[in-house]
């Protein structure tokens, strides 16, 4: 297990399920603990066994399909329910069915929402508290508390919002977390709180932030200086509205700049890919500008900053990408000077000289005043690159034409039918193919024309088009730029075109798609 000294604890599975959006099934679940587990955090809050038949079913199986190396599952739930005993409510029982060896209890810390929501006395809420405490801690389990609106409670009633900590920790829990649940503290009068309820109580104090003004991360870190030793966040930031602290922000923070040992230096390194794993399980697209493991995390697109970098990378980082798995990338526009080419030329593997350099700043300069981005288009540039320094981009095919239809039948089906007429190796080869829209028939037509030349394109698949309709002097007469991203097995790439046609637009997208792919496979040009 991890050390107990500090807590890092997760709620990707409860708090942070309650995301607009977001539906996680069982084994969804199950695979982000062992994402969890890997990077090492001490507590996976599974959910609310009893409440949710869903969350029943996952302490069910993961008794069995769960082998956690790190971390110990924790079972969400409430206090009893006033008027009666603990050890007689069935959500409380629940609780213990789960065989969670943790079990974390909300109670409520405002004296408003006692009286208004509860509908009972503050006086049987912290009998609440104790007996389903001191009877969770009888049945061998180990409780911490979520003080749910804390903050604002305290502003309401200040000592009742205190003794609830107190009566917590004199029944048994480890920990009580001082929750945000509105999330509307900023970090300096959070820290305020946190440290008069760590010298007011001498309970060991946690923090649960949510992010409604901006402040989540900023509010945990400033509750850890206050003197909290347990905190509480969601992957990738995940939560109702505005959503929690974002815990792998908070672990880098923590770890990298307040020198906390958190979780192992290897599992760190694994940050960025298991962001973007959890991503994948949620289907929810990546933040791109994430801290730490958003791929623009350590982008670089100024003339002025690629200049400095060239001399010493850490004079535009806060810290080497490679502590969380993350990479430097040089962004590519009509902003760059020739340090950034130079730098992106290097990591492509060519060596530019100042005149290569240059040449290759004004061609892109040039090309985006007509609505190209490069910094999107990593296969583009290099494309365009290798014309520049006179290793010309192989030329697999030539095209002659090319045509499309777009048919709506008379069942109300709408297909389209492109014919591509291209040179190949020697042959003159003219091809068809039906796609749910033009660019799908494009790329179907190239296909039957040249995978039987060249083979390695069964493996190139186009996962994803965007459009973009650039300024104009009229709607449909105005520029459209079209980006495609294309994969095979060992990675992905995106290119670009534009035209005031959209078809032409995505067919020079298109066509560099597959130039690339087929340079990537290894072929040479005939």
């Amino acid at each position: 297990m991890a050390d107990d000294r500090f807590h890092v604890y997760d709620t990707t599975l409860r708090d942070g399920a309650q995301q607009e959006g977001l539906n996680l099934t069982v084994a969804d679940k199950l695979a982000i603990a062992r994402y969890l587990d890997r990077l090492g955090v001490g507590f996976i809050e599974g959910g609310w066994p009893g409440a949710n038949p869903k969350d029943t079913e996952f302490f069910r199986r993961a008794r069995t399909e769960l082998d956690l190396k790190h971390a110990q599952l924790a079972a969400f739930g409430s206090t009893r329910r006033p008027g009666m005993k603990a050890a007689d409510d069935p959500l409380v029982a629940a609780l213990r069915e789960s065989e969670a060896p943790v079990v974390t209890l909300v109670a409520k810390s405002h004296d408003r929402h006692v009286e208004l929501a509860l509908r009972t006395t503050l006086e049987e809420n912290l009998e609440m508290i104790r007996d389903t405490v001191s009877h969770l801690r009888a049945e061998g389990r180990r409780v911490f508390l979520d003080a749910e609106h804390f903050f604002d409670g305290y502003r309401s009633n200040p000592a009742y919002a205190l003794e609830v900590i107190r009566t917590a920790a004199e029944a048994g829990a480890d920990v009580v977390a001082l929750c945000d649940t509105n999330g509307g503290m900023l970090p300096d009068e959070l820290a305020d709180v946190v440290h008069e309820a760590v010298t007011a109580t001498g309970a060991r104090i946690g923090i649960h932030c949510h992010d409604d003004s901006g402040c989540a991360v900023a509010n945990t870190l400033a509750a850890v200086k206050a003197g909290a030793t347990h905190v509480q966040g969601c992957a990738n930031g995940y939560g109702e509205r505005s959503g929690n602290a974002n815990l792998f922000t908070v672990v880098a923070n923590l770890q990298l700049k307040r020198g906390y040992d958190l979780v192992p230096p290897e599992s760190l390194r694994e940050l960025t890919h298991i962001a973007h794993a959890i991503s994948e399980i949620t289907n929810v697209t990546p933040n791109s500008h994430q801290p730490y493991v958003g791929v623009s995390a350590f982008a670089h697109k100024a003339g002025l900053h690629a200049s400095a970098i060239k001399v010493d990378p850490m004079l535009y980082q806060h810290i080497d990408p490679a502590l969380v798995g993350n990479d430097m990338r040089m962004l590519v526009s009509d902003m760059a000077g020739r340090a950034s080419v130079e730098l992106k030329g290097r990591a492509l593997g060519y060596e530019l000289t100042r005149e290569q350099s240059t040449a290759l700043v004004e061609r892109v300069k040039e090309l985006e005043a007509q609505g190209y981005t490069f910094e999107a288009a990593d296969a583009s540039f290099e494309l365009l690159l290798r014309d520049t320094v006179g290793e010309l981009r192989p030329r697999y095919f030539t095209v002659e034409s090319w045509r499309v239809i777009v048919e709506r039948r008379p069942d109300g089906e709408v297909v389209s039918e492109a014919t591509v007429k291209l040179n190949a190796k020697g042959e003159r080869i003219i091809a068809t193919g039906e796609g749910n829209g033009p660019v799908n028939a494009l790329d179907k037509a190239v296909r039957v024309a040249l995978e039987r030349l060249y083979p390695e394109l069964a493996a190139v698949e186009l996962i994803d088009y965007k459009v973009r309709i650039l300024e104009g002097s009229h709607g449909t007469g105005a520029v459209t730029r079209v980006l495609i991203t294309s994969s095979d097995t060992d990675g992905e790439w995106s290119t670009v075109g534009v035209d005031e046609n959209i078809i032409e637009a995505s067919w020079q997208a298109l066509e560099q798609a597959v130039t690339y792919g087929l340079l990537r496979a290894g072929r040479t040009a005939p």
